[in-house]
């Protein structure tokens, strides 16, 4: 008899490591100040974008330089809603997600027909198009932007702590919920599909794969959980723009290095680049704009040392799994009509 196994030692240790930094981080607002909240959150909320981009572009190889258009098409859902429809702030985030992914059928329909750079290159340009539409709604400040009304703010939550404790507190469970549903995708069907698709995506076809169909349910999937992600991202600076919105450098290029940095293609990676691109950003922000060479030099060295990024080189000298993925095949002998 053979079965299928998923877990190893060192994946049973992993888990345990991540319930535990789970639980610790969800007590943060009894140990950590404002700025450490803050902080926090904006981690929780790359660590997602990253983990998405990473399901889009290193397991269904769609390499998207265009994800900025769901961050901010969030953004400006959240703002809509909340100014125009008078909806609760909360609310509109988890609004934000489906209406994100019923936008990516018709972009996805467009863009699909591009291939290689032509994609990538395709997915900046709706990005751009969502860009120019949103300069052109007045009601949300055109050009300029505009900033949440202080009304809605309120509505949260009588005080600010505890406006900035549910901010974190959602960023904490929305980053976790992207994570394990990723885990969940890669350990079921489609997340067989999709690996094979990784590894060599001619043989997963010529197998009978549904390659188009798998990567037309990922896109709608990351556009989902973006939208959502984009809409917390704004909630917490209260204010919006359609350049800060749809800003290619901050939403889709730090994205990229992050996940090279930490290994493109496995769920660990965007975890270790986001680690360390925000230790990068705060020891060398006091030099200006040169912290950005810095961080290209830095990225240079790694895809050189490490082509499959830091998690990737852990994996190849160690044989470590920090999460139950990998699959393996256990044969067990039958005796007695018992294995």
């Amino acid at each position: 008899m053979t079965r299928v196994e998923h877990a190893t030692r060192s994946s049973r240790i992993g888990v345990a490591v991540f319930i535990a930094a789970f639980v610790i981080l969800a007590l943060a607002p009894y140990w950590g100040d404002r700025q450490t909240l803050r902080l926090l959150v904006e981690m929780f909320t790359f660590v997602a974008l990253a983990s998405l981009w990473n399901l889009l572009a290193g397991y269904a190889g769609l390499v998207s330089v265009g994800q900025q258009a769901f961050v901010g098409l969030g953004g400006y859902l959240l703002f809509a809603m909340v100014i125009v429809l008078d909806v609760h702030p909360i609310a509109a985030i988890f609004i934000a997600g489906p209406i994100g992914a019923l936008v990516a059928v018709p972009v996805a329909a467009l863009i699909f027909r591009l291939r290689g750079a032509y994609f990538a290159i395709g997915t900046w340009v709706v990005a751009e198009v969502f860009r120019l539409l949103a300069s052109q709604v007045s009601v949300l400040g055109g050009g300029s932007g505009i900033s949440l009304p202080a009304a809605a703010v309120i509505a949260m939550a009588p005080s600010r702590q505890m406006r900035e404790f549910e901010i974190y507190w959602l960023g904490l469970a929305l980053t976790a919920a992207v994570l394990i549903g990723i885990v969940i995708l890669l350990r079921s069907r489609h997340g067989l599909a999709l690996t094979a698709i990784r590894d060599n995506e001619l043989a997963a076809q010529s197998n009978g794969i549904d390659v188009a169909r798998i990567k037309l349910i990922v896109y709608v999937l990351t556009a989902f959980g973006t939208a959502m992600i984009g809409a917390l991202i704004f909630l917490q600076k209260l204010r919006i723009s359609p350049d800060t919105a749809f800003s290619v450098n901050d939403w889709t290029a730090f994205v990229i290095f992050i996940t090279v940095i930490g290994g493109i293609g496995r769920v660990e990676g965007p975890i270790i680049g986001t680690i360390v691109f925000f230790a990068l950003r705060q020891t060398l922000a006091d030099l200006g704009s040169l912290y950005l060479l810095m961080m290209g030099a830095v990225a240079i060295v790694v895809m050189l040392w490490a082509p499959k990024g830091l998690w990737g080189l852990i994996v190849e000298r160690f044989g470590w799994q920090a999460l139950p993925l990998q699959r393996r095949l256990i044969l067990e002998k039958e005796t007695g009509g018992k294995p």
